[in-house]
């Protein structure tokens, strides 16, 4: 017996085939699904990611690159995933406050930035050696 299953997703339909007693087939599906969802939230991801090294792009004049590094430097100092960050950059541009974390990891990776762009190889004042 064969049978037609629709899975309804926000952009498109996804019909797979399966046998009944097919656990291939089923576990096919499922694994697509993972993926689906995964691919998902990093294209959710790399759009906020985007917003946000834009954001920054206007705020320090720099090129993507520097900005792209700036975003992940904030991010490992506070310890946070690239999308959170961005995601917390652009809602602060809309308004929300920066959390206290983010607001100083921002602070020392503009500062960081500008070091490199007029090549000085100094730390921050606030900022004693790297820590």
């Amino acid at each position: 017996m064969r049978r037609t299953t629709v899975v309804q997703e926000e952009w498109w339909d996804v019909r797979a085939d399966a046998t009944r007693g097919n656990t291939t087939a089923g576990l096919d599906v499922v694994a697509l699904r993972a993926e689906n969802d995964r691919l998902r939230r990093a294209l959710a991801g790399r759009a906020v990611i985007d917003q946000a090294c834009g954001m920054v792009m206007v705020l320090a004049p720099c090129r993507r690159g520097p900005a792209r590094n700036l975003l992940v430097d904030m991010a490992q100092q506070c310890n946070a995933e690239l999308p959170e960050v961005a995601a917390a950059m652009v809602a602060a541009w809309e308004g929300e406050p920066l959390p206290w974390r983010m607001q100083r990891a921002l602070r020392r990776a503009l500062r960081r930035l500008c070091a490199d762009d007029r090549g000085c190889a100094s730390p921050p004042a606030d900022e004693p050696g790297h820590g």
